[in-house]
């Protein structure tokens, strides 16, 4: 962190070849209004102090969506970035769909007109006339991607929006998008605890000039070191479903995780720096999205930007890491039903 506040900002990537610029390390705002830990937990002006913050030292790829909350977590950044808009680069995502103000089961809704009236409540919420990377956030098997990619395609023209993204795409639908509209970034899960990508889709985005955002990075928690099993954490939190936090299946993960906490020691780093890293070292076309609503976990995180891993720690992380040395899959039947693959 002492080199990054030397030099005050962070090194930044370039996704796509459309020419998007971001922050090395991003920072998923999701966790500051749904999904992780309790409401109580949820402190709005500790949330924007961390946003302030992010952007202080660099970190000012800020990633968002409608569903989030639904809506709060737009409204938040919203709030926060009075005065600041300038300074980051704001993603938010369609493609849910929300009645009455909760999202619906596994319904998508990609349709053009659906997007174009999520597009304009999205700036109003976040109180900005443009979004810097707008995702289709799942794809909707209902509405050809074709359309989608037009419809975005046709707001950027307008100047509402200024880089298109997918997330969770797989090989067809990325290739038949990015035929009508270059795609700057896929959005997915990937890391340590999350390989799935490289077979396929990662080769697939270089091949056609893709800038990868891996979510999760720290494996929602897990490659931090304090992981808990499933049923100690608070009603609400989605890590009270995640397979691989359940019975036998996270002793395994426990123990492929320890060997990150070996690396982290041998460097005098925390777990979850050495996760971000390896990321980081995978290619300059990754840029990372770890969440927290803390500025304290947002410190470390931001840290790790500074770590140097070498081959053989590589090979020691990508070898303990295996896909087959995880166990578990990464979500639920219902969740994994949404992801193109």
């Amino acid at each position: 962190l002492d080199s990054i506040r030397r030099s005050r900002i962070m090194q930044t990537r370039t996704l796509g070849t459309q020419g998007l610029v971001v922050s090395a390390l991003g920072l998923g705002c999701m966790g500051m209004s749904a999904s992780y830990g309790t409401p109580e937990e949820r402190d709005e002006r500790e949330a924007i102090a961390t946003l302030h913050r992010a952007i202080d030292l660099g970190c000012t790829f800020l990633d968002t969506a409608e569903v989030y909350g639904p809506y709060t977590n737009e409204e938040l950044l919203g709030r926060a970035l009075k005065g600041r808009r300038n300074e980051v680069v704001l993603a938010t995502k369609f493609g849910f769909r929300i009645e009455n103000g909760k999202q619906v089961g596994t319904g998508r809704n990609s349709h053009p007109k659906h997007i174009r009236q999520v597009v304009d409540a999205s700036l109003q919420r976040l109180q900005t006339d443009h979004i810097d990377l707008l995702y289709q956030h799942r794809v909707d098997p209902a509405v050809p991607i074709e359309e989608v990619a037009g419809t975005v395609g046709e707001l950027v023209q307008a100047g509402k929006v200024r880089f298109f993204g997918l997330s969770e795409a797989g090989v067809a639908n990325i290739r038949r998008a990015n035929a009508v509209y270059p795609v700057s970034a896929l959005q997915s899960e990937y890391s340590l605890w999350e390989r799935n990508l490289e077979a396929d889709i990662i080769p697939l985005l270089r091949e056609l000039g893709i800038g990868l955002v891996p979510f999760s990075p720290l494996g929602r928690g897990f490659l931090t070191g304090e992981a808990k099993r499933a049923e100690d954490y608070p009603e609400g939190d989605f890590r009270r479903g995640d397979p691989r936090y359940q019975g036998t299946n996270f002793d395994a993960n426990m123990r492929a995780a320890a060997v990150v906490g070996e690396v982290a020691q041998s460097l005098g780093v925390k777990p979850g720096q050495i996760a971000l890293a390896w990321l980081l070292h995978k290619g300059p076309d990754i840029a990372p999205i770890p969440g927290t609503k803390r500025v304290k976990y947002l410190e470390e995180n931001i840290a790790a930007a500074a770590i140097a891993l070498d081959a053989a720690q590589m090979q020691v992380l990508d070898e303990a890491l295996a896909p087959g040395n995880i166990a578990g899959p990464r979500y639920n039947p219902t969740t994994m039903s949404m992801i193109d693959r």
